[in-house]
């Protein structure tokens, strides 16, 4: 008998993930913050060679196998490798043949992240209320078992051929879902600490739909938003708004391009990705010098930013509690904002196709996302745009 888990991630989503629905359909019972999610449980991405990803991902961020699932776990139509630090998890998987829908994905898009799930107190209610409320089912609601005990899980679709899987994993014990056999290797001690925060891009005219689906059928609500005066350089522009859950942890910002000059990162994304998809993931850090020294020794190439920026960095952010010149040797941006600030660094794309990159951030009070780097980071991807004959 087929695994259910793997049907729902070879699933074929809709291109539009929400219909059209009446207030009545929603149901007046249902409160705006339903999903109760704890957390992002995993990024599943799709790649043409899950054992040189995780090789990559365990020798340059440092991630820790912990689990595995294949032909040697009784999956014939793929291999998957689990890789953790801190509450940060990837899950990489391939298809061991050319045939269908995840071969098909790869393809299409390059290795990218299928699944942005979320671990949930109700799988039922939760697939119950984003289905009521217009989100395309993906996979119904089902339990899968072995011996160390069950899981629940649904899916649904949002941008592009991404899904959120809903996981309630309360009655499991063990490395990572039924299919999967442990390593035997513990996450190893680590700087990254849980994702901060996932990027979607998606087509122009598009933004205010997806916001949309997260209001209206994940519950979620508006956290910041940037027009195109706000992410802007002489050549190109984009807009985002950020959707946050109720408990504000898990967020999702929305890209679109804007009109411009000429292409935008945003544009070059979506023409590489062959459509929407998740753009970067943030990963949350507690002592980002550390970490970005750490990561540029392992191989890690950031966006590098001019001297000039560190010159008016006193004027522009105040007294902060690192040392501006290795902010500088480092390549490390700041902002601050009434609450507090941030500093933050962004990868080049880890892929040969110019899609997802990764974000190392770590928060000294700010909930924002670096508005006052908007332009030199931006200016910053468009000099590596133009090197790669894409701006």
């Amino acid at each position: 008998m087929a695994d259910p888990a793997r049907q729902a991630a070879g699933a074929r989503p809709s291109s539009a993930p929400t219909r059209a629905v009446s207030e009545a359909e929603r149901g007046k019972d249902a409160s705006d913050d339903f999903l109760n999610i704890r957390s992002i449980d995993h990024l599943e991405f799709w790649v043409g060679n899950a054992r040189q990803a995780a090789f990559f991902y365990s020798h340059a961020f440092g991630l820790t196998v912990t689990a595995y699932g294949g032909l040697e776990t009784k999956m014939r139509d793929r291999a998957s490798y689990v890789l953790q630090q801190g509450k940060v998890r990837f899950v990489l998987s391939t298809p061991l043949g050319p045939e269908g829908f995840m071969a098909e994905q790869i393809r299409l898009h390059g290795d990218g992240v299928r699944d942005i799930a979320l671990e949930v107190e109700d799988v039922d209610r939760s697939f119950r209320e984003t289905t009521k409320r217009g989100a395309k089912a993906v996979q119904e609601p089902t339990t899968i078992q072995d011996e160390s005990g069950s899981i629940r899980r649904a899916a649904v679709a949002t941008y592009g051929d991404t899904i959120h899987s809903f996981i309630d994993r309360s009655k499991y014990k063990g490395a990572f879902l039924p299919g999967y056999r442990a390593t035997g290797e513990q996450p190893k001690a680590g700087p990254l600490l849980y994702i901060d925060h996932v990027v979607g891009n998606v087509a122009l005219g598009d933004m205010n739909r997806f916001v949309a689906f997260y209001r209206d059928v994940m519950g979620f609500s508006q956290f910041q938003h940037f027009d195109d005066k706000d992410i802007s350089t002489e050549y190109s522009a984009l807009m985002s708004k950020v959707m946050a859950d109720g408990s504000g942890k898990v967020k999702f910002p929305i890209n679109e391009p804007a009109a411009g000059k000429k292409k935008s990162q945003i544009e070059e994304y979506l023409e590489f990705y062959r459509g929407p998809g998740v753009q970067h993931i943030a990963l949350a850090t507690s002592d980002i010098c550390s970490t970005v020294a750490h990561l540029r020794d392992t191989g890690i190439q950031f966006i590098g930013v001019p001297h000039s920026y560190y010159e008016v960095l006193q004027d522009r952010v105040g007294k902060i509690d690192e040392d501006k010149e290795e902010l500088s040797r480092l390549g490390i941006l700041v902002d601050r904002d009434d609450e507090g600030y941030l500093l933050q660094i962004f990868s080049k794309p880890v892929e040969d196709r110019p899609t997802v990159f990764f974000e190392v951030i770590e928060r000294k009070g700010s909930r924002g996302f670096g508005k006052g780097n908007f332009k030199a980071l931006f200016e910053a991807i468009e000099r590596e745009q133009a090197l790669r004959g894409n701006l």
